[in-house]
């Protein structure tokens, strides 16, 4: 009889046990979602750089420490900036391709995806090729290769760098050229965070829609209007929110569908103008990308980090990352919050007046990179290369 018992209560607790998970797996409410992201800044700061493979941290020896200590004339000194999703297409890495070390950053990424990146990027589809599960590895992968160029051409915009951005999936591209994390690392994290970002923007209709406004518009207030009439007509807890700050006059807007319906209805009443929806899926940089961070924060707790050995600069803050011990944490919160290109542009060559500008290398992106920063600094344009 107590053995009986001992069996019910044994399958009670473990039938509870499974509810239990079960209702984890289903509900994500805000406290476990803080928990979560303070979680992500907790791991052992590595100091041994031997684990690194990645070819480029190697090249790159300028740090701070260094330009406290002898005086380097800026215009000696490089900037890499690495661009984001939505912006390769189908055969734009061939003419990198004969470049040495191009086919193996290849067939190493394709080992750790298990996926034909380089067959997807040379013959498409193209629709395939956008799709976010597939173009965040891919573009990450892309710029690394494009950087093989510079490497083969001019090593010494590498022996130089003083400093790397990337936007939003391209500061992934910056820390792996940092030697903040490693190559293999880098391209896992890329690939488990377009999968898990794939999966939350499967979960309801939603998108991403560039806006120009006029020196009248109250993009902010257009966006509560949107959000209250996707709630008028039955969304619930509707999104729309400014996810990128390009540059002063434009923003890319992500949020549900309906509200950015309202958006282009309504565009002229709201100040807005030059609309154009982005070639994604997801609301990034929104909190609709809430049901990706588990995944990618798995992926994170098993990478190492480590002292980087030029600038990276952060979407999340809108500056340089200056504790490491955030960084983890750091690259969650750009996931659900606005990515500050801007802001980090405007940091990075920020100056006395006078003072030269360092060179600039637009990496993989066909200019679009060099285009943005002519709106945001007209002098750092005119002394950006596009690779």
């Amino acid at each position: 009889m107590c053995a009986h018992t001992d069996d019910n209560n044994k399958h009670e607790a473990l039938d509870a046990d499974q509810r239990s998970k079960n209702s984890s797996q289903h509900s994500y409410n805000t406290r476990e979602v803080s928990q979560l992201l303070n979680e992500a800044a907790t791991f052992k700061d590595a100091s041994n750089k031997d684990w690194m493979t990645t070819p480029y941290c190697n090249d790159i020896h300028l740090n701070k420490k260094e330009e406290k200590q002898f005086k380097v004339n800026p215009e000696s000194t490089s900037v890499l900036l690495f661009p984001g999703q939505g912006t390769i297409k189908v055969g734009m890495i061939k003419k990198y391709m004969h470049y040495p070390g191009a086919k193996e950053i290849f067939e190493v990424a394709n080992e750790i995806t298990g996926y034909n990146l380089l067959q997807l990027c040379l013959n498409g589809p193209q629709e395939k090729l956008n799709k976010t599960e597939f173009n965040q590895a891919a573009t990450v992968v892309s710029s690394l290769v494009a950087l093989e160029k510079v490497r083969a051409e001019n090593p010494k915009v590498l022996e130089t760098c003083i400093a790397a951005a990337g936007y939003s999936i391209g500061e992934i591209s910056a820390l792996i050229v940092s030697g903040a994390i490693s190559f293999e690392d880098g391209v896992r994290l890329a690939w488990a965070r377009g999968k898990a970002m794939q999966y939350a923007a499967d979960k309801v209709p939603q998108g991403m829609l560039s806006v120009s406004g006029t020196p009248k518009a109250k993009v902010i207030k257009a966006c509560t209007k949107a959000e209250k009439w996707a709630m008028d007509i039955g969304i619930e807890n509707p999104i729309c929110r400014i996810a990128i700050f390009l540059y002063t006059d434009s923003k890319i807007l992500a949020g549900h569908a309906e509200a950015l319906e309202y958006i282009e209805q309504h565009k002229t009443q709201l100040g807005l103008y030059r609309l154009s929806r982005l070639p994604v899926s997801g609301a990034f940089h929104t909190p609709l990308m809430q049901p990706a961070l588990k995944s990618v924060f798995r992926t994170l707790d098993s990478i190492e980090i480590n002292e980087p050995r030029c600038q990276v600069y952060s979407n999340y803050k809108g500056e340089p990352y200056s504790n490491l011990k955030k960084l983890k944490g750091y690259i969650l919160k750009q996931m659900i919050s606005p990515a500050k290109w801007e802001q980090c542009i405007q940091y990075l060559y920020q100056r006395p007046e006078g003072t030269p500008f360092p060179q600039t290398y637009d990496i993989g992106s066909e200019g679009r990179m060099k285009t943005i920063l002519k709106f945001i600094n007209l002098k750092a344009y005119r002394s950006c290369t596009v690779i």
